[in-house]
């Protein structure tokens, strides 16, 4: 107990680390290290091991499930069937909605580390793509894939999973054959320690087509659990008298469905008596009599889309599902700026806490789910198609993906369309000469492939705000695009085009989305483009040429995303008819500009320019950086990374950077004199915003002092190869220093 005391009273409740005996373990493991280098030279292997699983993102937390009798009964009997070891496929199928993903999730959430040493999850849902798949189970496998063919990819997957002593891999959302031999996972003689665990819908796709040698069925809870369920989702108000009845009514219209209930539950948690009975009269009244066999669920999310607080929030929640399984909440954003969706939002800044906030307010109302990351949202599968349904019905919006519907031909229904997302191969491969929609505001056309779009394809689309056009390879864009004067939201991620030039006329686009584009140089004539708010050329890795004062001209810019593309930047001081590249310069004339995603060579480009005052959110890569840099994630909203070859003058606007920057990355590779590395860098003043600080690369770098800087918000420090570093307090400090320890972050 005292001990236990003490540990309390000490930095991090004496978690905080003894830098100086690390340093002495490195030593240590600097000797080690250098005799196991002589050992591999001697041996010649061609390799000592294979890379650990990422152990943070392998298993997602078990959220959303609840333990009730009839779940636990099928959990401990899949738990039975993953132990025996005549067993290597099991399936398990239940209508959309029933709780499949959440429960498969919960049960690879109790084998990890205990009876399979790794777990991976891959989603297939209704379009099987075997790439996705082997991109999905390499990722969290720590595997990187240097090939494109999906049959090399198969053989390193395999040769991966091998190495796996025991291996479990989910398959979710099956909806027909999926090809084990044509993604790569090794089953049965070839690996017994490897098992495969499905869910699908269909239990023929599962036993017939899959060859599932187990299959569990999830049926609907019971009357109990529902209430339960019910209860959890909306409130303990519904124990009161007079709402009690009404919200037995409600859950039994729910007809036992996790979905059902959630949603509707979520909808009516903390509303009136008189809301809920208008909400049991809905119900009771479902507007479809036939939706793909799930009357009850389709009426309850019927309804909860009809509870949503405004217009703008309902036509926010069809764009998602319009998205799809996780969806990025840019493309949201975008979408709903393009659209003008929502009054009295001026900047870019203010659309996207809109949307943050209509995201979580469809998170939290159960029409929205959490997706792997935070800049992603899901939706479920019977959620989903529910709101396809009503959009097509009520908002005359249409979903092409697999098949041509009837009201593709119907001259009359074609006028009423507001909205077409187009991913039928089918129809995209015989495209209409013109398309007569005079009321279509948003296009979406996505297809991996050559296609040729006729030239007079938008002559007749005039209204179109949104256009979306998605990994498909044309030589130009078609000529008739200049009639789109009203558009708003231009996309070509991905494409293959080889001239872009047209765009310059859309006069009043306020979105351009570029990225992943092939191009080697932006046309002059993007100048023209004055009330852009976001330009994203980012990933354009052959882009090497911008012509001076394209970007100047941009005088209503807010938003620039340039990660893993230009960086030819002009120097200062070349004469305006000697300069083919835009400069740093040409920034000072974009007022608005608070986004910035951008590489910059060198640090003495960066003089101290007026743009670094108004930055909210940057990322901004200094120095000699591959393209590869920009793969790794980044949580902060301000990031600088910055690589020094030399002293940095204290006019630099890098300095400027620095006060502003929550997540720094110092290589101090070739600077030469810096022994107290923060303090001189930042000439002695505070850094109020760092959170997270990585340090690397400083041979001569002796201090890091830590008390007499301010850092009010610091999380985390990494240290990397600092030879020579004695103390977190300066040399004078260390001999004024009191007995007690100093912590080493303000905030535990």
């Amino acid at each position: 107990m005292q001990d236990e005391e003490k540990a309390k009273k000490k930095c991090f409740i004496g978690l905080c680390p003894n830098f100086w005996t690390r340093y002495k373990h490195s030593l240590k493991a600097a000797a080690e290290a250098k005799a196991v280098a002589e050992l591999l030279e001697q041996g010649k292997f061609d390799g000592v091991s294979y890379p650990v699983p990422l152990q943070s993102i392998t298993v997602p937390p078990g959220k959303g499930y609840e333990e009730f009798d009839s779940r636990t009964l099928v959990l401990n009997e899949i738990m039975g069937a993953l132990k025996d070891e005549s067993v290597s496929v099991i399936g398990v199928h239940g209508m959309g909605g029933i709780g499949k993903t959440t429960l498969v999730k919960e049960i690879a959430r109790k084998v990890k580390d205990k009876l399979f040493d790794s777990v991976v999850i891959a989603t297939v849902t209704q379009t099987i793509d075997i790439e996705k798949i082997q991109n999905r189970i390499a990722e969290l496998l720590d595997l990187k894939f240097e090939e494109h063919s999906t049959d090399v990819k198969a053989l390193r997957l395999r040769e991966r999973l091998k190495k796996e002593k025991r291996v479990l891999v989910v398959l979710d959302d099956i909806w027909g054959k999926v090809d084990l031999e044509e993604v790569g996972i090794p089953l049965g003689d070839e690996h017994r320690g490897c098992k495969l665990l499905l869910t699908s819908r269909e239990l023929n796709i599962l036993s017939n087509e899959m060859d599932a040698q187990k299959c569990f069925a999830i049926g609907f809870l019971n009357e109990l659990e529902a209430w339960d369920l019910f209860k959890k989702k909306a409130g303990d108000c519904v124990e009161c008298c007079d709402l009690k009845p009404i919200a037995k009514k409600v859950v039994e219209k729910c007809a036992g469905l996790p979905i059902a209930i959630a949603t509707v539950a979520g909808a009516l948690r903390n509303k009136r008596l008189f809301e809920w009975k208008n909400a049991l009269r809905e119900l009771e009244r479902p507007s479809s009599s036939n939706f793909m066999g799930i009357t009850a669920a389709y009426s309850a999310i019927e309804w909860s889309f009809n509870y949503l607080e405004s217009e703008e929030v309902k036509l926010t929640f069809l764009l998602c599902s319009l998205i799809g399984h996780n969806g990025l909440v840019e493309d949201l954003l975008r979408y709903t700026v393009g659209l003008g969706l929502f009054g009295g939002v001026n900047t870019m800044e203010e659309a996207r806490n809109k949307v943050l906030t209509v995201v979580a307010y469809l998170k939290a109302s159960s029409l929205l789910l959490d997706s792997y990351e935070d800049e992603r949202f899901d939706i479920h599968d019977v959620v989903c198609d529910a709101a396809l349904a009503i959009a097509s019905r009520d908002y005359h919006m249409l979903v092409l993906r697999d098949h041509v519907p009837k009201e593709w031909s119907n001259r009359k229904k074609m006028d009423s369309w507001s909205v077409i997302s187009l991913r039928c191969s089918q129809i995209i491969a015989e495209l209409l000469k013109e398309m007569e929609f005079s009321s279509l505001s948003f296009f979406h056309m996505a297809h991996d492939g050559s296609v040729e779009i006729p030239p007079d394809f938008f002559r007749r689309t005039k209204s179109l705000k949104v256009l979306h056009l998605f990994g498909m390879q044309f030589p130009s864009l078609p000529k008739s695009i200049i009639y789109l004067t009203d558009l708003r939201m231009l996309c070509l991620k991905g494409c293959e085009v080889e001239d872009i030039t047209i765009i310059g006329e859309l006069k009043n686009l306020e979105i351009l989305d570029l990225a992943h584009l092939g191009i080697k140089e932006l046309p002059k004539e993007i100048a023209q483009l004055t009330q852009l708010h976001l330009l994203d050329l980012s990933w354009c890795a052959k882009l090497k040429i911008i012509p001076p004062n394209v970007l100047s001209s941009l005088s209503r810019l807010e938003e620039l995303y340039m990660e893993g593309s230009f960086a030819e930047w002009e120097n200062e001081g070349v004469v305006d008819n000697d300069r083919r590249n835009a400069s740093l310069d040409e920034l000072n004339s974009l007022p608005r500009l608070t986004t910035l995603y951008v590489h910059i060579p060198d640090a003495q480009m960066i003089p101290k320019h007026r743009f670094i005052e108004t930055l909210d959110r940057y990322m901004i890569f200094v120095g000699d950086y591959n393209v590869y840099e920009w793969c790794q994630k980044h949580e902060c909203l301000r990031t600088l990374k910055l690589k020094l070859y030399t002293n940095i003058d204290l006019d630099n606007g890098v300095k400027m950077l620095l006060k502003k920057t929550q997540d720094l990355y110092l290589d101090l590779d070739g600077i030469q004199g810096i022994k107290n590395v923060l303090e001189e860098l930042n000439n002695g003043e505070d850094f109020p915003y760092l959170r997270r600080v990585h340090v690397k690369n400083g041979k001569q770098v002796q201090y890091i002092t830590m008390n007499k800087i301010g850092f009010s918000e610091l999380r985390s420090i990494t240290l990397e190869y600092l030879p020579q570093l004695i103390s977190f307090c300066s040399q004078d400090e260390r001999y004024s220093m009191s007995s007690e320890p100093l912590p080493l972050f303000n905030k535990q």
